[in-house]
């Protein structure tokens, strides 16, 4: 497994993983919010996971100043990935990543229904619930974790 920083030339194939995650993991208006995403600063924060030289997933931070958070985005991996252990690698790289910044007091993250227990195994705690945020059944868990100076 290998985790790079994103290129614009990832945008296709992280669509069509993103892709194979909706309707369960993201509703289908999301893609365009994702795509703007990678046309954004945001950019340079977002990674790319490869497996063999393909693509087979992606994901992202940012640090907000503004309440010390330091915020995981747009995380998902192709489904033949998913519960092998590479989502849990991935994310603890980018929470270590994000620790490093002395700024930040509390991990965040906005979530769902089917994945906030992922989050909950590394740490996060579910602040609140919002039924149907997303779409018509896919609720919003927003998860925080504190972080100990």
């Amino acid at each position: 497994m290998l985790i790079r920083p994103y290129k614009t030339t990832d945008t296709d194939a992280l669509t069509q993983v993103f892709l194979l995650n909706t309707p369960k993991y993201f509703a289908q208006h999301e893609l365009d919010e994702f795509l703007d995403y990678l046309k954004t600063t945001h950019a340079n924060t977002y990674f790319v996971v490869e497996q063999n030289n393909k693509v087979i997933g992606g994901v992202g931070y940012e640090i907000r100043k503004s309440d010390a958070s330091g915020r995981i985005n747009w995380i998902f991996l192709h489904p033949e990935f998913q519960n092998s252990g590479i989502g849990k690698k991935v994310t603890e790289q980018i929470i270590q990543l994000l620790k490093t910044d002395k700024t930040i007091n509390k991990l965040i993250v906005r979530t769902s229904q089917f994945a906030y227990a992922f989050f909950e195994k590394l740490g996060y705690k579910t602040i609140s619930i919002e039924k149907d945020h997303w779409t018509p059944g896919l609720d919003l868990y927003l998860m925080e974790q504190l972080i100990s100076a």
